[in-house]
């Protein structure tokens, strides 16, 4: 929607179209001259038109012709037309002017209030008409954008049905066991395979609950001054199961000089750990993982690369949207909700810091890179 509504004035004598730009001046309102029928045709080629006032009596091209062309071109045919006559008002040239698309007729010399009442008439009408267009373009994003929402949800229903549904089945057949009482190297393998989904559930959880406080502005850090190499090792071993059940190396670079962070030491463990075990998820067994850390200014980054499937083209710009997964066609998916990297984003800004991410080419992994504050030691 334009917040400007233009008039086309026409007319082939100059001190006639001063008269009128001089009536009809307000603000919002841009008035475009032309001396003849073909410069006015030219102009409505690049401009969109709330009402034509035109001059019925001029050399070559006159009014009634003029509205005829426009009358017959797709881009004009919805102009208004007022026609500015001199002569007689008979009947006839009425009719012409009725015919070839006029909505009014105004004599010479004219009632200045007339007009401007007249042309306000056609200016509210236009901007109303722009204003309901705008409202339709709107209301059609939001359908969009709602339908999109409720496959979204569809989506995320279904997968937490099936995240929830396999740890389940884990406890039941443990249950199982446990109560016929087999050996005991059974009762201890059910035992831990147990506690390792109740876990995984417990983690599912709390990560729906920590989106919808974020949401909500529910959660606040306790920040302090933390050393990265302290809080480094806990991060890192969230990831552990995910890393060694898929026979990965994880190679660990930290600089010589100590980086000290001014952040929430149980988020960052919970941010890092995501970023970490989302690579492992996505790498193909015995693939390679590293983390290394720098200081520039006062940010500290963080970076992880993997030589995973990497993330197609068509999805990084939705890497950090709720519920979305990568799936390279190279048979490796990332199990969970696809909240990870969105929960990780909302927290590192919720400390100041950026995620990005670096680079992705799928077939050879991908790369983020989180900076967040960091503190003189």
């Amino acid at each position: 929607m334009t917040d400007t509504a233009k008039f086309l004035l026409v007319d082939d004598l100059e001190e006639n179209l001063l008269a009128l730009e001089a009536l009809l001046a307000r603000d919002g309102l841009e008035l475009h001259m032309a001396r003849s029928g073909e410069d006015a045709l030219e102009l409505m080629l690049s401009n969109e038109y709330a009402l034509a006032l035109l001059d019925v009596q001029m050399p070559g091209m006159d009014g009634f012709e003029l509205a005829e062309f426009m009358r017959a071109n797709e881009r004009s045919r919805h102009i208004p037309i007022i026609f500015l006559t001199a002569g007689s008002g008979n009947a006839v040239r009425r009719f012409r002017g009725y015919e070839a698309g006029a909505v009014d007729f105004i004599q010479k010399p004219i009632e200045a209030d007339v007009l401007r009442s007249k042309a306000n008439v056609f200016l509210d009408l236009y901007l109303q008409r722009q204003q309901i267009i705008a409202q339709r373009d709107e209301l059609a994003s939001l359908t969009v954008a709602l339908q999109a929402a409720d496959q979204q949800k569809n989506r995320f229903l279904a997968v937490l049905a099936h995240e929830l549904r396999n740890p389940l089945a884990v406890l039941a057949a443990g249950l199982n066991i446990l109560e016929r009482r087999t050996d005991q190297k059974a009762i201890d393998t059910s035992r831990k395979s147990m506690r390792q989904h109740l876990s995984y559930m417990t983690r599912l959880v709390d990560d729906l609950l920590d989106i919808n406080r974020i949401e909500r502005g529910k959660i606040s850090l306790r920040r302090e001054n933390v050393l990265l190499s302290d809080i480094l090792p806990s991060a890192l071993e969230i990831a552990a199961p995910a890393i060694e059940g898929a026979g990965h190396t994880l190679a660990v670079d930290l600089p010589e000089q100590a980086i000290v962070l001014d952040v929430d030491p149980a988020r960052f463990v919970q941010m890092v750990g995501n970023i970490v075990g989302n690579a492992a998820r996505y790498t193909p067994h015995g693939g390679q993982i590293r983390v290394s850390a720098s200081r520039s200014a006062d940010k500290a980054s963080i970076v992880v690369s993997d030589n995973g499937v990497g993330i197609p083209a068509d999805q990084q710009a939705r890497v950090f949207e709720m519920f979305e997964q990568s799936d390279a066609g190279l048979g490796v998916v990332g199990d969970g909700l696809g909240i990870g990297l969105a929960l990780v984003k909302q927290l590192v800004e919720l400390h100041g810091g950026t995620i990005q991410l670096v680079s992705s080419t799928p077939g050879e992994g991908s790369t983020f890179e989180i900076q967040l504050p960091a503190r003189d030691g």
